[in-house]
């Protein structure tokens, strides 16, 4: 956390990918830093440059000028959620952001500078992307400085009673009840031959 080299975090879908992504946040230097995060999954390619990168007035009409989240979070940390679902156009822009100190925004001509930490994370396998030509290599091994594989709750399984009742608690203070509890009963292993479906 300490460090400033990007960290990558694979992993399968709702495994708290973002929630590490802002423990090593809070524990770095940047602490005092914004923490911003995008899904790169959620936003067509000229929607997530203009997201990232920022938009200069009147490259469209009625378009005003706005800084982007690699902009806004100068001092701080930017989490790529979902980063192997990056346009190869925008994944290209990035390493020349990660490269440098500075970007420019779209229809931007003069560069801004920039200070960002990044954190990334992917449900997918980047390394297998990379080979198949569909995720840049130099870009991989950039946000993989430091990979930290985070492993799906079936293989934790010692840490479900202690997320169960964290969510319990947390629905109970929303709904203004009171409960006695989980029981035992509801906490114990279900054992090997049952699934976890969390």
């Amino acid at each position: 956390a300490r460090g400033e080299v990007p960290v990558l975090r694979p992993g399968v879908c709702g495994v708290g990918k973002e929630v590490r992504a802002r423990h090593v946040h809070a524990r770095s230097r940047r602490a005092r830093g914004p923490f911003l995060a995008v899904n790169c999954a959620a936003l067509p390619k000229d929607l997530l440059e203009a997201e990232l990168f920022g938009i200069e007035r009147g490259v469209a009409t009625g378009v005003e000028a706005r800084p982007g989240l690699l902009e806004r979070g100068s001092g701080g940390t930017v989490f790529l959620d979902e980063v192997g679902d990056m346009a190869a156009e925008t994944q290209a822009k990035v390493l020349r952001v990660l490269e440098g100190t500075s970007l420019h925004r779209v229809g931007g001509r003069s560069p801004v500078a920039i200070d960002v930490r990044f954190l990334a994370a992917t449900n997918r396998d980047l390394a297998a992307m990379v080979e198949a030509g569909t995720f840049r290599r130099d870009l991989y091994h950039r946000l993989a400085a430091f990979e930290c594989r985070i492993p799906p709750l079936r293989e934790r399984r010692e840490e479900v009673p202690g997320l169960a009742a964290r969510f319990f608690h947390r629905e109970l203070a929303k709904s203004g009840l009171a409960s006695p509890g989980l029981t035992r009963a509801a906490l114990a292993d279900p054992g090997p031959d049952i699934t976890l479906q969390i």
